[in-house]
């Protein structure tokens, strides 16, 4: 068996690479850069989904897709730039797939599509992709197209299973995903201010787990949620205050000053400073509109197990202490900005 892993550098995407070697598969990584710690075993290649040559260079020979490349946070300086990783790339990458008659493809998508969003009632149970325009921004549109695209080549004939994580955390994020990047502000900030909101945290390696899984066992054209435990945003940060010993003075904030101080912010950004904000409005709203997704599903028809997550949580914390003792966050990772993915 010989699979190729598109984002195989990422948080998830290393994980799942290690377990596939670790099952004796053969394995070939695309990605932007190669990681700061490859494997031996593994072929890496670097470059962009939206080289279309490259991309055919990629699937030649491979058995298994496993598309886990997008472009993630909720701002650019060009905010089209969602739209031609996440939507064109998969597309590139399908119709390489597709040419190769590679046999299985997984198309890993996000939750955040999944909320009930002003005008997508029912989208999160449906056999179909939700509506990209109910999406709450670029990003999510973005991630919502994508899915649609790979939901239509399942439709056509192609043999395509979609894996959705929620928030996935875990020792050796090296690069900081949004869900360690919430983690590690709330763990310098003395006084934390926070927009309460339902968060549905699952370890990596249970993540890595179900893709595997969804490949093996998946229906053609099913949509799979893989995540943990949900929890209030408020009992995280009880729990990380317990586990960690810092003491913090925790203060909510509404949702709808949270979303107006957003986009001030982003206003900003987008027309005097051009550098990442601390906040986004579409962050915001994904956080209002979060709410805990069943993973009956993958239970039932994969088998999925995923454990609980609070000795995973004392795990990252202790990966997030030990990695920069004592250096405070920068300040534009903010929880308005990185709660929500």
């Amino acid at each position: 068996m010989k699979v190729l892993v598109t984002g195989g550098s990422g948080f998830i995407g290393h994980h799942l690479v290690s377990a596939l070697v670790t099952r004796g598969v053969e394995v070939r990584v695309l990605d932007i850069r190669c990681p700061t710690h490859m494997i031996t075993e593994v072929e890496y290649l670097e470059g962009s989904v939206l080289d279309a040559g490259l991309v055919r260079q990629a699937v030649a020979g491979v058995d298994q897709v496993y598309h886990l490349a997008g472009l993630p946070g909720m701002w650019m300086p060009d905010r089209e730039d969602f739209y031609r990783v996440n939507c064109l790339g998969t597309e590139t990458v399908l119709a390489a797939a597709r040419a190769s008659r590679v046999r299985r493809f997984l198309h890993c998508s996000t939750e955040s599509i999944l909320f009930d969003y002003p005008g997508s009632a029912g989208a999160a149970s449906a056999a179909t992709a939700p509506p990209a325009e109910a999406m709450p921004g670029a990003y999510t549109r973005s991630k919502a197209l994508a899915e649609a695209r790979a939901m239509a080549a399942a439709a056509d004939g192609f043999p395509v299973v979609i894996g959705t994580p929620t928030m996935p955390i875990g020792p050796h994020d090296s690069n900081l995903t949004p869900p360690s990047q919430m983690l590690r502000h709330f763990l310098d900030s003395r006084v934390q201010l926070y927009l309460d909101f339902v968060v549905n945290l699952v370890d990596v390696r249970d993540v890595a787990t179900g893709l595997i899984l969804a490949m093996e066992r998946g229906k053609v054209g099913g949509r799979y949620v893989f995540g943990g435990e949900s929890l209030r945003l408020s009992r995280i940060l009880e729990l990380m205050a317990a586990i960690s010993g810092r003491k913090h003075v925790a203060i909510s904030v509404p949702g709808r000053l949270a979303e107006l101080s957003a986009g001030m912010l982003e206003f900003i950004s987008d027309h005097l400073t051009k550098q990442t904000p601390s906040g986004t409005a579409e962050g915001v709203r994904i956080a209002r509109s979060a709410s805990d997704l069943s993973i009956d599903r993958a239970k039932r028809e994969l088998g999925y197990a995923p454990r609980p997550i609070e000795p995973t949580l004392r795990e990252t914390i202790a990966f997030l202490l030990d990695a920069e003792p004592g250096k405070r966050l920068d300040e534009k990772q903010h929880p308005f900005r990185t709660a929500a993915e």
